[in-house]
């Protein structure tokens, strides 16, 4: 029986797709030096295992030299965040005590990587964190229920100094991650600042808006900030989350203060997956969300992003983003986000901007240092 070149062409061609589709490979983690509690457990969190500081599947075994070794098998090709700890209460530090970035490491094959501990957080008492929260900021509800995920989250918001005095309407930023917005207290690892940046910009420019945070979950942080389903945390719950936001939250918002309620007074922002979730939600409602600030993008959570910025063609507003990316973050990070832009700048009626900061890392320092030039932008487009 003879069979034609080209059935076996795309017989090789189905085996080489179906055989990268399932690859996954093993990444090797050594820590070789650790400057306290030398004998004690260590562990790797990250978010491959949900961020168990305990998980005893991946404990680090001794080895020769005193290293301390894990190897995990079986991962998909990507990006993967982590840091090393002792247990609960006991994540790894700088040498001073000062919060460390999360590690990253890319998975494109095989990968072996030492590291070394300069510190841990429990050898250094916790300083109380101040309330540093302005008058301008008012939580609207400790409870704020969520129809489409049937739970409930604190929401926050940033009034204008002059909102009560004088009866104009304000144009709306919808932020998520609202503990760490405003207040050092509630924050993971330090705030942005919105709230003091805005009382000094608000003054110098004369354009003044309202912000609307919204505390993330936590536990479902990575569900809901994400449109597409995670390998390591399950079900995407993005799309239902920006419904809340487009369709309960913002029509709250829109009847109890005053708001200019168009889609080029209406933006949102956020960082890592916070920045996926705002990218996307302009996506989904171009015509609620004029814009959106979008930071350090977790672009990297499924090649669909891609896919769907090629499909995505917006009918009447026209919409505006404002790419953010710190060339000391993950190494595929600057390149993503530099790749969305350039998809996106592409299509007709867009307005861009797309920044990288030489030195910048993945946490709220270099957030809250661009928060005042993104504010800037978005406000010369009112």
């Amino acid at each position: 029986m003879r069979i034609s070149l080209a059935i076996i062409i795309s017989v090789i061609s189905l085996m080489t797709i179906s055989t990268a589709t399932i690859a996954q490979f093993s990444a090797r983690f050594v820590v070789t030096d650790v400057a306290t509690k030398k004998n004690d457990d260590i562990y790797l969190t990250g978010n491959f295992n949900n961020w168990n500081p305990k998980d005893e599947n991946y404990k680090l075994k001794l080895f020769a030299g005193g290293r301390k070794v894990i190897v995990l098998k079986d991962l998909p090709a990507g990006n993967y965040a982590f840091k090393f700890t002792r247990g609960q209460d006991k994540l790894e530090s700088a040498a001073d005590g000062r919060d460390i970035a999360d590690r990253m490491i890319e998975v494109n094959g095989d990968v072996s990587a030492e590291y070394t501990i300069a510190g841990w957080k429990d050898d250094y008492p916790e300083r109380p964190k101040t309330y540093s929260a302005s008058p301008q900021v008012r939580i609207i509800d400790t409870a704020f229920f969520i129809p489409q995920l049937n739970r409930k989250r604190r929401v926050w918001m940033y009034l204008p100094k002059g909102y009560a005095s004088v009866g104009k309407a304000y144009p709306v930023l919808y932020m998520h991650d609202g503990q760490n917005l405003f207040n050092e207290k509630t924050s993971f690892a330090g705030e942005w600042g919105v709230d003091e940046c805005l009382d000094t910009l608000q003054a110098k420019l004369g354009k003044e808006c309202i912000v609307v945070g919204i505390d993330n979950d936590g536990a479902k942080r990575m569900n809901e900030y994400s449109p597409y389903d995670l390998i390591q945390f399950g079900k995407g719950e993005g799309k239902l989350y920006i419904d809340f936001i487009a369709n309960t939250l913002k029509p709250f918002i829109d009847s109890k203060y005053r708001t200019r309620k168009g889609p080029d007074y209406t933006y949102l922002a956020g960082s890592s997956m916070g920045g996926l979730i705002s990218w996307y939600g302009l996506l989904q409602y171009p015509n609620i969300f004029g814009g959106a600030g979008i930071f350090s993008p977790s672009f990297w959570v499924s090649p669909q992003v891609f896919v769907d910025a090629e499909k995505f063609a917006p009918t009447n507003a026209i919409p505006k983003m404002y790419f953010y990316a710190g060339a000391q973050e993950d190494v595929t990070m600057v390149s993503n986000m530099q790749k969305m832009a350039g998809i996106m700048q592409k299509k007709p009626q867009f307005i861009t901007r797309t920044v990288v900061n030489p030195l910048g890392k993945h946490n709220e320092t270099y957030w809250r240092q661009e928060f005042a030039d993104f504010y800037k932008w978005m406000s010369n487009n009112w």
